[in-house]
């Protein structure tokens, strides 16, 4: 299978686990030793501003950023992950293609909601993670579709509405996917 870089992951309606249950994935990194990805529309209990003030209290620079901050994945839940539009002079972040970067450096969280902020970034807590072979192998049991990343869905498509525009990419009307399973 080709990598899955810079694609959505889609749950289809018949993945049963809840945790992913009508969820999208971006995938930052799938390889011959597995892959991982950022669920971008599944919303925890905290906002932005929330989540800055428990890493610094004294930051008294940013504008209200109540933005809700995302659940990424079941994978180091206490770990942060921006994922970004790109903008030079950070160090620390990754360019995934031309419309993406990442980063999980504190540095650019601290300047979120100032004027060096990136102009669009989803903070998400944690990562999904598939082991050598695991997502190809669920994709083959149709578990997930795949369509490439829309910066345009991660950034600006409000986050309930995002499983129901990528599936749209995709040209699928909901109301004919189907929760049941099988192959002709």
């Amino acid at each position: 299978m080709d990598s899955l870089e810079n694609q959505l992951l889609i749950a289809m309606p018949s993945l049963n686990d809840p945790y992913f249950n009508k969820t999208v994935t971006y995938i930052c990194e799938h390889n011959d030793d597995g892959a991982m990805g950022l669920i971008i529309n599944l919303p925890v209990n905290l906002t932005l501003n929330e989540l800055l003030e428990q890493i610094d209290a004294d930051n008294k620079d940013c504008l209200s950023l109540e933005q809700p901050v995302l659940t990424g994945g079941p994978v180091s839940p206490q770990r942060g992950f921006v994922l970004h539009s790109p903008q030079s002079g950070w160090t620390s972040s990754l360019s995934l293609s031309d419309d993406l970067m990442i980063t999980t450096s504190k540095d650019i969280l601290m300047a979120l909601g100032t004027e060096q902020a990136p102009e669009s970034y989803v903070v998400t807590l944690g990562y999904a993670g598939w082991g050598p072979g695991q997502l190809e192998q669920e994709i083959a049991e149709n578990s997930w579709l795949t369509t490439p990343a829309d910066a345009d869905i991660i950034f600006h498509t409000p986050i309930e509405m995002r499983w129901k525009k990528a599936t749209e990419k995709l040209g699928i009307d909901l109301a004919h996917l189907s929760s049941d399973i099988g192959h002709a």
